[in-house]
C-alpha cells in the first residue's frame, strides 16, 4: 500500500506498540500501564480519548494565576506627576518613578520564570497531554518573546489563548493572534497607523503564520495588509480598534479589492488553498517525521490529501488530527523513531514515561533552556528551528546529563550523597513481563527485560547488537534484575543517540 494513503489503520493491527507510538507523537509518552490501557481500547476509541481530552477533568487555569498589574501602565494621577515632574525639573521625583519601573521589571522577570515552570509542571502533569503539545506547536508557530515585549501576564494570556483553541479552528488562531496584545507589541503593530503603516505583522502574517515564505503573496500584498491591520492595537491587557489611526481607503490584498480591516485581510489568505498545506507540512514535521529537505513524493501526496480534508472541515484542526492518528500512514515503520525530541519533549517524556520524580522544575527550565529551547522565549518569530538543529556536542551533553539526573538526582560533576534524595523505582517499567510469561516463569530473562526497555524507550525494534550488549552488561553486573540494574540499563540507554529519537 503506497505510503501516501489516507487509508486507517486496520483494527487488529493496533497494539501496544503502537499505542506507545501515538502517547509519544500525540502528547509527550506515557508508562507502559498506561500504553496497555490504550491499546485494550482499539484504535478508534485510543484516538477519540486523547483527541476529545474536553471530557478528561484539569485542573483550570484562571485570569488570575498571576499578578495581571506588574507592568501596568501608568494611572491618570501617575501621568500627571511625572510630567509635573518633568516640567519642573524634579529630578528625585523622576529618578524615584525610574526606580519603582526597575524594580516592576524586576519583578516581571521573576514571574516570567515562575510561569516557565508552571507550564512544564503542566505538561508533567497533564491529564490532557494533546492539548499541552499542541499549545506548544502553536507557541512555536505563532512565536511570541518575552525579551521585546517585557510583559509576562501578556505571555500568560496568549499562553492561554493558545490552549484554549489547541484542536479548534485553525482560522480562529488567525483571527485572534492578530489581536492579542503580546503579538500586537511584539510586530509593532501598535505602531501600526494610516499615516505610517508599520509592515511586521503583515509581513509575518503571511509568510511564517498562513502562507509560508514566497507563497502566493508579493510585497505589495504585504504592504495592503499592513494598511487592512493600522488601529489594531492594545490598552493594558485587551485589544482595541483605534479608528482614528486606521486606513479606511481600498486595499488589494491577493486580487481582491476592498475596504478591508484586519480581520478581513486574514480571511482572504484563508480563503486559498495555500494556508491548508502550509500548516499540514508544519504538523507534519511535528508529529510525523522532521526528516530534512522538501517531502519525498510520497509524503506529499499525503499531505496534499491530508490539507484537503483540513480545507474541508473549514480548518478545524481536530478532525485533521484524529484522521492522522488513525491512519496507517502515521504507524508506518518508516514513521517510527523519525523524530528528533525537542527538548520539551525529551524533559516531559521521559519523566511521564518512566515515572522519575520531576526533580527540581527550575532546574529543568534551565536544561532546556541550554538545549535551545526556552519556552516563552523563542529565538526569533521564525520560532524554533526544530529536527537537526536540536543536536550539537553542546546540547548532547546536557540532554545525556539531564537523562542521568531525572534517573538519579545527581547532577554532573556532584556525588552520590549530594543526590536531591528522591529514589526513583523503575521496576513497574517491567512488571507486566512477569504477568504476560505467566506462572511458568519466576522472572523474565535478562534479554526479554533488555528488549522491551529498548523498544520502549527508543520507540522501534532494538538492533541485535543493542541488545546483546546491554545484556553482557547486565550479567556483568550480577545478572539480578533489581532497582540498580535497570537504573543501570536505563543510564546506558538513555546515552544511546537513538534515544534522542521518538
Amino acid at each position: 500500500m503506497p505510503i501516501s494513503n489516507l487509508k486507517p489503520l486496520e483494527r487488529d493491527q493496533f497494539d501496544y506498540w503502537k499505542a506507545v507510538h501515538l502517547l509519544n507523537r500525540a502528547g509527550f509518552g506515557g508508562t507502559p500501564a498506561q500504553a496497555r490501557a490504550l491499546a485494550n481500547m482499539g484504535l478508534e476509541e485510543a484516538v477519540d480519548y486523547i483527541a476529545e481530552y474536553e471530557e478528561v477533568a484539569a485542573p483550570a487555569v484562571g485570569a488570575d494565576q498571576f499578578d495581571k498589574d506588574i507592568m501596568r501602565p501608568a494611572n491618570d494621577e501617575e501621568r500627571m506627576e511625572v510630567e509635573q515632574a518633568r516640567r519642573s525639573g524634579n529630578e528625585a521625583a523622576l529618578e524615584k518613578y525610574r526606580q519603582e519601573r526597575q524594580m516592576r521589571q524586576a519583578e516581571d522577570r521573576r514571574q516570567i520564570g515562575e510561569m516557565q515552570k508552571w507550564w512544564l509542571k503542566r505538561m508533567i502533569e497533564t491529564p490532557r497531554p494533546l492539548e499541552e503539545k499542541m499549545t506548544l506547536f502553536w507557541h512555536g508557530h505563532f512565536a511570541t518573546g518575552y525579551r521585546s515585549i517585557e510583559d509576562s501576564y501578556h505571555m500568560f494570556q496568549q499562553n492561554q489563548f493558545l490552549r484554549a483553541n489547541a484542536t479548534g479552528s485553525f482560522a480562529e488562531l488567525v483571527y485572534g493572534i492578530v489581536r492579542d496584545p503580546a503579538m500586537l507589541r511584539y510586530l509593532n503593530n501598535d505602531q501600526n497607523r494610516k499615516e505610517k503603516p508599520n509592515e511586521n505583522l503583515a509581513r509575518e502574517l503571511m509568510e511564517l503564520f498562513t502562507l509560508g515564505e514566497g507563497n502566493l503573496y508579493t510585497e505589495n500584498d504585504i504592504k495592503e495588509g499592513a494598511r487592512a491591520l493600522t488601529g489594531f492595537n492594545f490598552e493594558d491587557d485587551a485589544f482595541v480598534f483605534r479608528p482614528q489611526m486606521h486606513d479606511t481607503g481600498n486595499k488589494t490584498i491577493l486580487g481582491q479589492k476592498g475596504n478591508w480591516d484586519g480581520i478581513d485581510f486574514c480571511k482572504i489568505i484563508l480563503s486559498t488553498r495555500t494556508p491548508s498545506e502550509f500548516i499540514c507540512w508544519k504538523l507534519y514535521r511535528y508529529l510525523v517525521s522532521d526528516l530534512p529537505g522538501d517531502p519525498d513524493k510520497d509524503r506529499q501526496a499525503f499531505i496534499t490529501k491530508w490539507a484537503r480534508t483540513f480545507r474541508d472541515s473549514n480548518y478545524q484542526i481536530k478532525p485533521l488530527l484524529k484522521t492522522l492518528f488513525k491512519s496507517d500512514h502515521f504507524y508506518d515503520q518508516a514513521n517510527t523513531a523519525a523524530l528528533i525530541k525537542n527538548p520539551i519533549q525529551l524533559i516531559v517524556q521521559a519523566i511521564r514515561s518512566l515515572h522519575t520524580p520531576a526533580r527540581n522544575l527550575s532546574a529543568l527550565a534551565s536544561a532546556a533552556d541550554l538545549m535551545g529551547q526556552n519556552i516563552f522565549f523563542p529565538p526569533s518569530v521564525k520560532g524554533w528551528d526544530g529536527g537537526r538543529a536540536w543536536i550539537n556536542t553542546s546540547t548532547l551533553f546536557v540532554r545525556q546529563n539531564l537523562l542521568i539526573y531525572l534517573l538519579t538526582g545527581r547532577r554532573p560533576e556532584s556525588y552520590e550523597w549530594e543526590a536531591d534524595g528522591r529514589d526513583f523505582d523503575p521496576i513497574h517499567l517491567i512488571a507486566h513481563l512477569k504477568e504476560d510469561a505467566g506462572e511458568a516463569a519466576a522472572q523474565p530473562t535478562i534479554t526479554d527485560v533488555v528488549s522491551y526497555l529498548l523498544r520502549f524507550n527508543l520507540g522501534a525494534e532494538p538492533h541485535d547488537d543493542r541488545v546483546k550488549a546491554l545484556v553482557e552488561f547486565a550479567n556483568a553486573n550480577g545478572g539480578t534484575v533489581d532497582r540498580p540494574m535497570l537504573i543501570g540499563l536505563l543510564s546506558l540507554i538513555a546515552a544511546m543517540p537513538e534515544y534522542q529519537l521518538c
